[in-house]
């Protein structure tokens, strides 16, 4: 998930990703995108109106409509952000989603490109390349500033193309008797190409739920100045015509979705089956990043963010394996701890699972720690259960259908792996990258730097992230320790500039048994830092651990007063002193 705050050093007036922080500002994006965050909708809400619960939709940006601004694709366009202040902005296809795109700004004698979710194969690269915006930076003509990067993934694992994936699924299914019902679960937006490419291969179309029709069909935008309701259709993605339909003539020819449920191919959601689903045997298709070596496929699990924009896990009312193992340590630290619980870490061992936990269970209080360790020895009980009825189910099928799975997985990232991302960053050679995605504590642990892991592809030798991280945590010399049966060798070299006077956070325990330093939450402070003294940022780092240690020891240091603009970070004199 993005942890970028959309700042950008060489613009500071303009903002990426800010709805939630302001409204009130414009938004330019793509067409497509306008379209389809206008009619996005929660699960809850949707599986409701679907049910007749709700008599309306309840639209989740609708209060945008007048400030969402769509912008053309390979089309530079100046804007305005103030009189006499002019940017000039050109959107680039991503190769994420239907509307997602990049953003190239310029102006000002700087150039930075943001990626945004991009999956940068190489075709995708080369597409780049070429375009009239792009191709004095990728000749060396121009210099990019600034690549603000999808580091979502940036482990030395291979993916398969797009196209590799959609191959492999097509060979897959070919094996299946021609009466079998797929299931194809698009839990978020980006794999419209392998609807295309399984219906054409299926000869069926694919059955989705009003909801997601809705959405897609908001693509295909009729001419305004049509009353009788045919003529001209514009389409706002590439993928629409495939999907939703076009016009031949006066004649509209219909996409490859459809409301039917009577066809061989399915996307309706989860909750909101069709009969058709419901009835049959159905063999499940479900998107992977990759194939790893032993055998095992590496699960998407939401990275990158939209992990229920089409589909949910409502469903799901047990643990997996790796979670019951989880849920059982944090049992046993939970029987050994004196302390009340605060708050049940669900992120901590669920994650990608929705659980339903009574809202007592959550509340602090020494009378909730019984029926918390009931209810999850509960928990793992019916996990167990349930998992071993899937395994005899899923076997039994399987004897009956000649031994072909009623699970298909197939490699297919909407995300770049990290060999593409350093295709893409060493194609246009910006002089810093700067990370859309960070982990902390990880890049911390492995001792991961942009200059590590980008530096030779760029032309400049000074990323700005690194001195960050260098400025806010370099002083801490010895290693982190990982777990309680194995160090990591990851260590930082002290800073010799930045040596904050109070002593560094002590580590401390966890459920899990990991031993760590304090979990920093930097979503918010890994920003562009403004032009500051070296005594100022001196200042503020000490203040930081100081506060730390008062609120982990109870040290009761006196901190100053500290401003984010320097005008008041030193200390004042108070009235009568000299």
């Amino acid at each position: 998930m993005s942890t970028f705050n959309g700042l950008l050093a060489e613009f500071p007036d303009i903002r990426g990703e800010h709805m939630a922080s302001n409204p009130s500002l414009f938004v330019y994006c793509s067409a497509a995108t306008r379209e389809i965050l206008l009619r996005l909708e929660t699960v809850a809400c949707r599986i409701n109106y679907a049910q007749g619960i709700l008599e309306a939709r309840q639209l989740s940006y609708k209060h945008l409509r007048n400030l969402l601004k769509p912008l053309p694709l390979d089309t530079p366009v100046e804007l305005e952000l103030e009189p006499g202040n002019h940017i000039q902005v050109t959107l680039l296809d991503a190769n994420h989603c239907p509307g997602a795109v990049m953003f190239l700004f310029e102006g000002q004698g700087k150039a930075a490109l943001y990626t945004g979710d991009i999956r940068s194969e190489p075709w995708h690269v080369n597409a780049i390349a070429r375009s009239p915006s792009m191709v004095q930076y990728a000749y060396g003509l121009k210099t990019l500033d600034t690549i603000y990067l999808d580091t979502s993934f940036i482990e030395d694992i291979e993916f398969p193309t797009k196209a590799q994936g959609i191959s492999e699924l097509l060979d897959k299914i070919s094996r299946y008797p021609p009466n079998t019902i797929f299931h194809f679960q698009a839990w978020t937006y980006g794999y419209e190409d392998v609807w295309v490419a399984l219906s054409k291969a299926l000869e069926s179309r694919v059955h989705v739920d009003e909801y997601k029709m809705g959405i897609y069909q908001s693509l295909l935008a009729k001419d305004s100045g049509n009353k009788r309701g045919f003529g001209v259709l514009h389409h706002l993605s590439p993928e629409a015509p495939a999907l939703v339909g076009f016009m031949r003539g006066n004649s509209y020819h219909p996409g490859c979705l459809t409301l039917d449920e009577n066809v061989r191919l399915h996307s309706c959601e989860k909750g909101n089956y069709c009969k058709t689903v419901r009835e049959n045997p159905i063999v499940q298709i479900h998107p992977v990043l990759t194939h790893l070596r032993n055998g095992e496929d590496l699960p998407e699990l939401g990275i990158g963010g939209g992990g229920d924009d089409l589909e949910h896990d409502e469903e799901q009312e047990h643990l997996s394996e790796v979670q019951i193992q989880m849920v059982t340590k944090f049992i046993r630290w939970l029987e050994k701890s004196a302390e009340k619980v605060e708050l049940l870490p669900l992120e901590s061992f669920a994650s990608g699972s929705k659980i339903e936990i009574g809202l007592e269970l959550l509340t602090s209080g020494a009378d909730n720690k019984t029926a918390l360790l009931n209810f999850l020895q509960d928990l793992i009980n019916k996990s167990k259960s349930q998992i071993a009825l899937e395994r005899s189910m899923l076997a039994a099928h399987n004897a009956a259908e000649g031994s072909l799975p009623s699970l298909i997985t197939f490699p297919y990232s909407r995300h770049s792996s990290y060999a593409e991302l350093c295709h893409l960053v060493d194609v246009f050679k910006p002089k810093d990258v700067w990370p859309n995605t960070v982990n902390p504590r990880e890049w911390l642990e492995q001792g991961i730097t942009i200059e590590h892991l980008f530096g030779k592809h760029c032309s400049g030798n000074s990323f700005r992230h690194d001195k960050l991280m260098e400025e806010m945590f370099g002083m801490r010399e010895q290693p982190i320790l990982i777990s309680d049966d194995s160090q990591s060798t990851a260590s930082h070299p002290a800073s010799s500039r930045h040596t904050p006077s109070s002593p560094a956070p002590q580590v401390v325990d966890s459920w899990d048994g990991t031993t760590i330093a304090p979990n920093l939450n930097l979503e918010g402070s890994f920003s562009q830092i403004s032009v500051q003294s070296e005594a100022s940022f001196d200042m503020r780092t000490h203040a930081f651990y100081l506060m730390l240690d008062n609120a982990m020891n109870n040290a009761g240091h006196d901190i100053g007063l500290i401003s984010t603009r320097d005008h008041h970070t030193n200390k004042e004199v108070e009235l009568g002193e000299t």
